[in-house]
């Protein structure tokens, strides 16, 4: 695609985006959908513009003022992705002198805001918990997330699905903390290759896969997913059951829950069931009362530790949005426990980096059910032979350890678990 006509389609993708009307990726799956004559390498540029523009979206709206034009082109020009020279093919000499204008701005003559590309309102929680560190998360909040996958320990091993993909011409590493994580080098298009189509790996975070590693599902155990989404965690928890027992997978979303089935259909499992429910209180819920070995809630939160792979939550998120949503937290998890039957295990878990949603649920629910005793995560993780288990971990009140995953400190998303046995 010519320069100037593909600098044309990110203002127009930028211009999209930036209504908010929508979640980012939605916005650029359905350009894409509609302009299906874009090669990857065009896709991949015009993505990452948006992506570089939601992530400082503060600094560059303080520098598309000095420009001309409109102001969607403008801030495309300030995120495009791609060689500068190729850029500056498409651009007028007053844009190229604009340009280079803004590429000399030392960062650190930058006001604060414009440095870390956050709201107010998530800056002082953020800073509450990491003190120095804060600038750190920063700086990692600027950068993609890893492409991770989870390899299907049923039918696979992972040095053996490693040397697959090698030969495939795809890097992959085991990383640190998941014994069933590989962490692969680019984007290659994993959808088109051999194990991804016979169900040997699927894309999840490593974060997102030391959750369904702490709940410690085992054979023959009766397990529910409470908020199975698209299935990532279930899947994952149907493989450690090694396809035994009975998993169910509850989700008020049937749309959700329709994205699981491709997925469980490649991952050959049988012990997975998909049910929609109307509400936490549904009849299947109460039916299934006292029964559970093993609950997970993966709860809905506000997604703030994800913001390497959604820049844009955090402009579409606010204040009343998160307190709307710690009220329906403390619903879900408290429905959920009826699940659990004595001697059961119970996992609260989110993709949130603040407090109201995490700590403040699980000593909230602490409090108010003493029948459930509070675990040590750290310990649990170490039991199954995770590396470093107490550097992923933070203490609680009454000698509770809470999972707290970070993306500068740990190479994940950031997450939060909290695990309780019924006594």
């Amino acid at each position: 695609m010519h320069p100037k006509a593909l600098l044309d389609a990110c203002a127009e993708l930028v211009k999209l985006t930036l209504k908010f009307d929508h979640p980012a990726d939605a916005v650029v799956s359905r350009y894409f959908r509609d302009h299906r004559a874009l090669g990857p390498r065009e896709r991949a540029t015009l993505a990452e513009t948006v992506y570089a523009v939601l992530r400082r979206k503060l600094l560059f709206d303080h520098l598309a003022p000095s420009g001309s034009g409109p102001k969607e082109r403008r801030l495309a020009i300030l995120g495009f992705h791609g060689p500068r020279d190729f850029l500056k093919s498409a651009l007028t000499e007053q844009e190229r002198q604009w340009l280079d204008q803004c590429d000399g701005i030392d960062p650190r003559d930058l006001l604060e805001r414009h440095r870390h590309n956050l709201p107010e309102w998530l800056v002082q929680p953020l800073k509450e918990q990491l003190g120095d560190e804060f600038w750190a998360l920063v700086a990692s909040l600027d950068q993609p997330a890893p492409l991770d996958l989870r390899v299907n320990t049923l039918n696979d091993k992972r040095d053996e699905v490693r040397r697959e993909l090698e030969l495939a011409g795809v890097v992959a590493r085991p990383t640190p903390y998941s014994p069933w994580c590989l962490r692969v080098e680019g984007k290659p298009a994993i959808n088109k290759l051999d194990a991804f189509a016979r169900g040997a790996v699927e894309v999840q975070d490593e974060g997102s896969q030391l959750l369904a590693l702490l709940l410690d599902a085992k054979r023959g155990e009766m397990v529910v997913d409470f908020c199975a989404g698209a299935g990532g965690k279930t899947l994952a928890i149907g493989a450690s059951m090694r396809n035994t027992g009975r998993l169910y997978a509850f989700d008020t979303s049937a749309h959700r829950l329709d994205a699981l089935k491709p997925r469980l259909a490649r991952s050959k499992l049988s012990n997975v069931h998909p049910a929609a429910i109307a509400h936490e209180r549904d009849e299947r819920i109460k039916r299934l009362a006292g029964k559970i070995d093993r609950v997970i809630v993966d709860a809905p939160c506000s997604g703030l530790g994800t913001l390497r792979r959604n820049p844009d939550l955090k402009w579409r998120q606010s204040p009343q949005a998160v307190e709307e949503m710690t009220a329906k937290q403390a619903a879900i998890l408290q429905s959920a426990a009826r699940l659990v039957k004595p001697g059961g295990r119970l996992v609260y878990a989110t993709c949130s980096v603040l407090p109201q949603e995490n700590e403040a649920i699980a000593q909230a629910f602490g409090a108010a059910h003493p029948e459930f005793r509070p675990e040590s995560v750290g310990e649990l993780l170490a039991q199954l032979k995770v590396q470093d288990a107490a550097a992923l971990c933070r203490g609680g009140e009454g000698g509770q350890q809470y999972l707290r995953l970070w993306p500068h400190r740990h190479g994940t998303d950031g997450f939060f678990a909290a695990a309780w046995t019924r006594s």
